[in-house]
């Protein structure tokens, strides 16, 4: 057996490389293939690519976007996300239940066995993950002092004019770069 990993970013080599080192100890050939950004995305597109390294952007409350992710329908149109080209009646439903959620404890219910179908299905292989948020930001913005397990939840943070009072002097600058009238 033998694929190829289509890359656009030399950074993803350090993580590619030991992967294909592994594979390669079962008996699978795998070769890299570090391209240009716009061949990578013509690939993309017309789906000619064996591997690629991605991830999908979810929120806390998956809906219309799941379509495009791992629905039957996005599996055939060129540029779409179902880059398995997942084409399962099964997925399909789950969708569409997914969707049609009528409370908090359903939609979680109906993820949750949305994902262990994907999962069941071998469509991706977990390659690499961090442990942690990294973000850059002034001190003149505030955030709930109570920590979140659910990652930077930007919409939880608000503009301190107290804080941009304060940097702004901080820099020699007698007013904050925004203001809130």
């Amino acid at each position: 057996m033998s694929f190829e990993i289509l890359l656009v970013s030399q950074a993803f080599e350090r993580i590619v490389i030991p992967f294909t080192e592994n594979l390669k100890r079962l008996g699978i050939e795998a070769r890299v293939r570090l391209v240009d950004q716009s061949q990578y995305l013509n690939r993309i597109r017309a789906q000619d690519f064996d591997m690629i390294i991605s991830g999908w952007g979810q929120s806390e409350s998956p809906g219309n976007e799941q379509r495009g992710y791992w629905g039957s329908y996005a599996a055939d149109q060129p540029g779409s996300s179902n880059y398995a080209g997942i084409k399962d009646p099964v997925i399909d439903e789950l969708i569409e239940l997914v969707i049609q959620a009528p409370d908090r404890e359903s939609l979680v219910i109906r993820t949750r066995a949305l994902d262990r179908v994907l999962l069941s299905g071998h469509y991706v292989i977990p390659n690499w993950h961090i442990q942690g948020d990294r973000i850059l930001y002034w001190e003149k913005f505030s955030r709930p002092k109570v920590p979140t397990r659910r990652g930077v939840l930007f919409d939880r943070w608000w503009y301190d004019e107290a804080k941009a009072q304060s940097l702004a002097e901080a820099m020699g600058d007698d007013q904050p770069s925004i203001k809130t009238e």
